[in-house]
């Protein structure tokens, strides 16, 4: 009877289960490719995500994602409104064409225009009457002018424009000649749209591999809860790239119901999870745009421990792959990987993209509290399933309690540093282990990477061992 119990008869396996078995290549890691699908119509130059919770992910640790090739996901735990402003935060801190620029009018005082400055923190405001740009103040025009002077009496009148279609290159070449710090940018009517800045173009310049939309803005992803049309709603106003229903089971009838429901209310990509069976992709695969698969893995998830359920990581994602590739639905692995080879692993078993908490939480662009324990630099951690993080989410479908079986705890983990760093260690890793299976891209390394089932004794061997370590690797934390 309890044979008969056992899922598939088989045993499940996590990451530390299994080796990748090398392979004949010809491949070194500066010829791989790392892009991959995050959605069906999303695509990343990393396979790399940051996990929507409160300790991870907000607007700064998604432009720092996005920047460096990902993607980040912000959290849930917050108001409709204040999420909205994260998506945006994140929308223009790169954009090429700043088009919800502060303007002013030509009646407004100078005092009316140097508070603007202050509190919207820039240096130079249009002038705006009936759509059309009369001029420009700066900080320069009204240093040491009187308040009550209005902004056409200071105001630069000669300003110098560009059009709407002006390339990055034609825009850097113009500002340089005229020695400008901004471009404002009219349409055919010769209607003021927006401004291009010096500083922006600088910033493009620096991140060669950011993923963008197609009008140039970083992309960035966002939470709901299942039943969240609303929120859904809002983000998606605000030209959110993917949402994602975030649930500790998806494959819950009602949930599935309501997320078509928000599909359909919906221009943004829509992933769906979390969910680890084969079955539950088989309900999901016809309507949504990915999957996000780990019920427990995580490392500060105790669902496991607290309801006995779960399914081992590695063989959730592969059950998951293996119907979803079928339709053509991107998988992501979310939960469980401490190191970059779990990531080749996940990779390996179907998984087109990795969602990271604990690696990303200790970096310095996390929203972490940042805690000295014994002289040493620490960011605060919790699951979204911890006493202090339940009483604002429904992910765990206990909100409006005043009592909660908790599924997660809160702790804290080292310091890391900046993102770009760590997510360089993290790709290197992966562009190692594709080096070591012969393959060139993330389809390749699905195709190509086989595992060995390894024991108790494989574990030990594979990590460091008789040996006192001195010097910490930015990818392996001493215990």
């Amino acid at each position: 009877m309890f044979k008969e119990k056992l899922s598939n008869g088989m045993d499940g396996l996590t990451f530390n289960d299994v080796l990748i078995v090398p392979n004949r290549s010809e491949v070194e890691p500066n010829q791989i490719s790392l892009n991959t699908r995050l959605s069906k119509n999303i695509s990343l130059n990393i396979p790399i995500v940051s996990s929507p919770m409160d300790t991870v992910t907000e607007s700064e640790m998604a432009v720092s994602m996005a920047r460096n090739g990902g993607i980040g996901i912000l959290h849930r735990n917050m108001s409709i409104e204040r999420q909205v402003k994260e998506v945006y935060a994140v929308k223009r801190s790169d954009e090429f064409i700043i088009r919800r620029t502060i303007t002013a009018s030509p009646d407004n005082t100078v005092s009316h225009i140097l508070n603007l400055m202050r509190t919207e923190n820039v240096s130079g405001i249009p002038i705006i009457k009936d759509k059309k740009l009369l001029g420009i103040v700066s900080t320069r025009d009204i240093r040491g002018i009187s308040g009550s002077k209005l902004a056409e009496e200071v105001m630069t009148k000669d300003v110098i424009t560009a059009k709407e279609d002006i390339s990055v290159d034609k825009a850097f070449k113009k500002m340089y000649d005229s020695k400008i710090e901004r471009l404002p940018i009219v349409n055919e009517k010769n209607e003021f749209v927006g401004m291009i800045t010096m500083h922006n173009i600088m910033e493009r310049e620096k991140y060669a591999d950011a993923v963008r939309d197609s009008e140039g803005r970083l992309i960035v992803g966002a939470a709901i809860g299942p039943y969240d049309l609303e929120r859904a709603k809002k983000i998606d106003a605000e030209k959110v790239d993917v949402i994602v229903v975030d649930c500790a089971h998806a494959h819950n009838l009602n949930v599935i119901k309501s997320a078509k429901k928000i599909k359909e209310n919906i221009s943004a990509d829509m992933i769906v999870g979390n969910i680890a069976t084969a079955s539950a992709a088989e309900d999901l695969v016809d309507f949504v745009d990915g999957l996000r698969v780990g019920i427990g893995p995580g490392s500060i998830c105790t669902t496991r421990i607290v309801t006995g359920v779960g399914v081992p990581q590695l063989t959730a994602v592969a059950d998951v792959a293996d119907v979803a590739k079928r339709y053509n639905v991107p998988v992501m692995a979310d939960g469980g990987i401490k190191f970059s080879g779990d990531i080749a692993k996940a990779i390996a078993a179907g998984a087109d993209t990795v969602m990271l908490g604990n690696l990303l939480a200790g970096a310095k662009e996390s929203p972490g509290r940042e805690v000295t324990i014994k002289s040493r630099l620490y960011k605060s951690y919790r699951g979204m399933g911890s006493l202090g993080a339940m009483s604002g989410t429904d992910r765990y479908s206990q909100a409006g309690r005043t009592k909660f079986v908790p599924e997660g705890v809160e702790g804290v983990v080292p310091y890391k540093g900046s993102v770009e760093d760590i997510l360089f260690q993290l790709t290197g890793g992966l562009k190692s282990a594709m080096g070591y299976v012969g393959a060139k891209n993330i389809e390749s390394m699905q195709e190509r990477a086989k595992f060995m089932k390894i024991t108790n004794n494989g574990i030990i061997e594979s990590h460091p061992h008789d040996i006192l370590i001195t010097d910490e690797a930015p990818n392996y934390p001493l215990h």
